[in-house]
């Protein structure tokens, strides 16, 4: 052998074992995955149908009443009004007893609770603690609405501030970041809670019954001090609320929603306001119209109910970037067979839509080692997820047994509407027999016996409810 060949040959050798110590440090050391050495790649995951229902959207029901019959229409979160003497018995004292029941009635049937307080209810006992009556507050009758029994406060009562600022931090104190809680709506304020007082509003009838600017922002500001992690929502975009921490409810969706010449309707304050896109953080609900809930859905569709109105479900959702909305016909009535088929469209167009399209893990792997798994997830529906509720992994074995369920760390409240997001992390083996197994993923519910959320793919559920098959592995 020459000397060129010689030197030739042991530059191989040298560089072969500079290469293998290399990558034994990079193990180590961490800057490679024990995965890479079980060659994981990407492969494309099935596109399928949105799931008939998900965790904080779509159609809900009334807690109040609430029918094991509600199952006929699929649903993951219910519905609560509550007076505030229910629970404000003096001057700083609360007896939670009455939320907490309808709250734990819901969670028992594994749904969450989004709930308004009122103050005045048309047709309904007022909600005005007695302790505030009996030190002298102002109230106005009025028998608009139906109304023979409740009054109207007087919002810019000092009493009523005070109290209201208490009421208000307990309530957080309580409730603010607790699973069982999807949404709170700053309610309160005006007839329903949905911070109006029309007819009586200065300019319809010369009274004034609102509090003033100040006084609605001292309540906003409540609110957003007493929940830092629960969703908010607020019944109109306005000057007072544009730039706080608040979403929105559409107490009247479908009727009074999409933009007029008149400039009275959702949009219009939407668009006024400029809070176009505050849908991007913070959630948007409400109620389909009680008058559109029977027809919208249907054919033939719904009379003209009133001048301007929309009739348009579709569109409205589109502009409004709607999660979940009130719609007690679904539930108590019902629809026929084809309207049922319209109105489950209409419920899965709402709010977010995970699709995984692409999964990341190794065919095989050696039993006691680390792997590195992963997901694309696209959110191809209208709107974010908001709240950040980690996902799982697992492995799916022969006996339908999961093993190495491991919480790691993705949030899909991290993909925007339109948007995707490449998530990977690390797997282990240890303790894992030999065998074949399926990889799963699941984004849990917060609330344990909550349903999980679901992806628009077509092994979601098939190899175990709840979860999303990503491929399969052997562990040998």
């Amino acid at each position: 052998m020459t000397n060129e060949r010689k030197g030739t040959s042991m530059k191989k050798k040298i560089l072969a074992a500079a290469a293998t110590a290399a990558a034994a440090l990079a193990l180590v050391t961490g800057w490679i995955t024990p995965a890479s050495a079980a060659s994981s790649t990407w492969r494309t995951l099935q596109a399928g149908a949105e799931p008939e229902s998900n965790p904080l959207k779509g159609f809900i029901p009334f807690t109040d009443g609430y029918q094991s019959s509600y199952s006929r229409f699929p649903h993951t979160m219910e519905w609560s009004y509550f007076p505030v003497n229910a629970v404000m018995t003096g001057s700083n004292t609360f007896n939670w007893t009455t939320v907490d029941n309808a709250v734990n009635q819901a969670a028992g049937r594994g749904h969450q609770t989004a709930m308004r307080f009122y103050l005045d209810y048309p047709a309904k006992a007022s909600g005005i603690p007695k302790f505030l009556i009996d030190g002298g507050l102002k109230t106005h009758s009025y028998t608009d609405y139906g109304n023979t029994a409740s009054v109207i406060p007087d919002y810019n009562d000092t009493n009523l501030l005070a109290a209201m600022d208490r009421f208000i931090a307990a309530l957080g104190a309580r409730y603010d970041g607790k699973a069982q809680i999807g949404f709170v709506q700053v309610g309160l304020i005006g007839f329903w809670g949905e911070w109006h007082t029309y007819p009586y509003d200065g300019t319809t009838q010369p009274q004034n019954y609102m509090p003033t600017a100040a006084n609605q922002q001292r309540v906003l500001n409540d609110f957003v001090a007493a929940f830092r992690s629960t969703q908010l929502e607020v019944r109109n975009p306005d000057p007072v609320n544009a730039s706080l921490p608040i979403g929105y409810h559409d107490d009247s969706f479908a009727l009074e929603t999409k933009p007029i010449a008149a400039g009275w309707h959702f949009m219009n304050k939407v668009n006024d306001n400029g809070v176009q896109n505050k849908w991007q953080t913070r959630s948007v609900g409400g109620e389909l119209r009680p008058e559109l809930q029977s027809c919208i859905f249907s054919s033939g569709g719904c009379p003209v109910i009133e001048q301007d109105g929309d009739n348009d479900f579709p569109g409205s959702v589109q502009q409004t970037h709607v999660s979940w909305l009130m719609n007690q016909y679904a539930f108590q009535t019902g629809y026929s067979t084809a309207d049922r088929v319209t109105a489950l469209a209409g419920a899965k167009s709402m709010g977010y839509s995970f699709r995984a399209t692409r999964a990341y893990l190794p065919t095989s792997a050696a039993t006691g080692s680390s792997i590195t798994v992963g997901a694309t997830v696209q959110n191809i529906g209208i709107a974010p997820f908001y709240y950040p509720w980690p996902a799982h992994v697992a492995l799916l074995d022969s006996s339908g047994t999961l093993r190495s369920n491991t919480t790691v760390g993705w949030k899909v409240s991290d993909v925007a509407s339109g948007a995707s997001k490449d998530f990977t992390g690390t797997l282990s083996l240890s303790g894992v027999a030999q065998g074949s197994y399926r990889v799963l993923l699941q984004v849990p519910n917060a609330m344990g016996n909550g349903a999980p959320l679901r992806f628009a793919n077509a092994d979601q559920d098939t190899a175990k409810s709840g979860w999303l098959t990503l491929g399969s592995l052997t562990v040998s």
